[in-house]
């Protein structure tokens, strides 16, 4: 049960953008540019170190819905982002990726974490100084949302068809289109 009344229906993070419309918008736009925006890492390579990182916070709500949204990048392929999440060096992607991953979880730990060895050897792996920033700040940014999701212990369906659905929405429009029903009401006066 959450501890705030959210709206019928809205799940995750979704409902608590429906409370504070103001804050949807910035927090969308900064989630679209790093995750579905230009870059040199996909969009299922971004995504994957958004759902790792909330794998190893325990946000099921997160874990589950950016999962969902990699594997529909990914042609649809749900096992990679297990795989991921339980052990990343055993999972079949580049190297580069798994030194980014490596990063991102010592992001979550807490970024004093990262260490010069972890940005030599993704550098190593070919991970540009901009790869390396976006996965610092992907990991810091679902750090936020993660403890935003479950400190306000928010609705998270089960039925992993309705993540599904809602993965192949975003993965096609962004976030700022997906969203965009909530966000309207952030441009509404009051």
């Amino acid at each position: 049960m959450p501890h705030i009344t959210v709206p019928e229906g809205l799940a995750g993070i979704r409902g608590l953008m429906a409370i504070r419309p103001e804050a949807a918008k910035p927090l969308n736009e900064l989630v679209d540019v790093l995750l579905h925006g230009e870059g040199s890492l996909s969009a299922g390579e971004r995504e994957l170190i958004a759902t790792y990182v909330s794998s190893l916070n325990d946000c099921y709500y997160c874990q589950t819905t950016h999962g969902a949204i990699a594997a529909a990048h990914l042609e649809n392929n749900e096992d990679l982002v297990l795989q991921v999440k339980r052990n990343y060096h055993d999972a079949p992607i580049s190297e580069k990726l798994k030194s980014l991953l490596g990063i991102a979880a010592l992001v979550q730990r807490g970024g004093k974490a990262v260490t010069p060895e972890a940005i030599a050897a993704a550098r190593k792996n070919g991970a540009t100084d901009l790869e390396i920033h976006d996965a610092v700040l992907i990991a810091a940014a679902f750090c936020m949302y993660n403890r935003y999701v479950d400190g306000l212990d928010t609705w998270a369906p089960t039925d992993m068809n309705l993540y599904r659905t809602r993965a192949a929405k975003v993965a096609k429009e962004g976030y700022l289109n997906a969203n965009r029903e909530l966000l309207k009401k952030s441009e509404t006066p009051n």
